[in-house]
């Protein structure tokens, strides 16, 4: 009779072992120590499923190709033209940036530089977004000064030429003669819409170049803010738990 029974402890607190009970926790399977790491990586790359570095980089790519072809059409209406009043030249350096942008952040972009590989492709990245900034800044600057010198000019026909000559009135008075030039409107009102033109497109493209230079910016210094940050928020919380 006496191993029938059981101690009453024993009988009040039944059920399966304490090793096998599986607390309303443990339901699921857990997630690794990777996949935090991952989700922030994609939500520093992401944002509104839209992938900024990427999509400047294809607007940098796009600007680019339309400054380059605009500058090109400009160069062809007169070979008397200065370099600084067709700038290809901008489009053609944005266009190497773009190139540059799209081949890292397609081929090996990552947030935190693992290789000195990818800090040098960042880096590099981030000092021709800065160049192609400069010089889209440059060429508005020069459109909008040449611009500025056809709205004050007088316009005639001479010799296969088109002489426009400013007001007497003027300081410095001069002529320009764009050589090849058979009809005056080609200058008066064609080419100053390509001007204007160039002058919008450079601006937007200089501010695309300015929010790269930033993204890259915030890529490379914004883990370590936010780990010093943490890392402060976590010691003044154990300090809190030990008084």
């Amino acid at each position: 009779m006496g191993k029938d029974k059981q101690p009453r402890g024993q009988r009040r607190q039944g059920g399966p072992p304490a090793g096998n009970a599986t607390g309303p926790d443990d339901m699921g399977p857990k997630k690794g120590k990777g996949a935090p790491k991952e989700c922030g990586e994609e939500e520093a790359r992401t944002c509104c499923g839209c992938r900024f570095p990427l999509l400047l980089a294809l607007l940098q790519l796009a600007l680019g190709i339309a400054v380059t072809v605009v500058g090109f059409l400009m160069a062809s209406i007169s070979p008397s033209l200065l370099v600084r009043d067709t700038p290809f030249w901008a489009g053609i350096i944005v266009c190497l940036v773009a190139y540059l942008g799209l081949f890292m952040l397609c081929v090996s972009y990552q947030v935190d530089e693992q290789t000195c590989i990818q800090f040098v492709m960042k880096l590099l990245y981030f000092l021709l977004s800065a160049l192609g900034l400069m010089v889209c800044v440059l060429a508005a600057a020069f459109a909008a000064h040449h611009y500025s010198l056809l709205n004050r000019v007088t316009c005639g026909t001479a010799l296969d030429a088109c002489h426009c000559k400013l007001p007497t009135s003027e300081p410095l008075s001069r002529t320009f003669v764009y050589q090849d030039v058979t009809d005056c409107t080609s200058i008066t009102f064609t080419f100053k819409v390509f001007l204007l033109t160039q002058m919008i497109l450079n601006l937007v493209c200089g501010l695309v170049c300015l929010l790269a230079c930033f993204v890259m910016w915030k890529h490379r210094y914004q883990v370590f803010y936010v780990g010093d940050r943490m890392y402060s928020l976590t010691t003044s919380e154990g300090q809190q738990q030990k008084v």
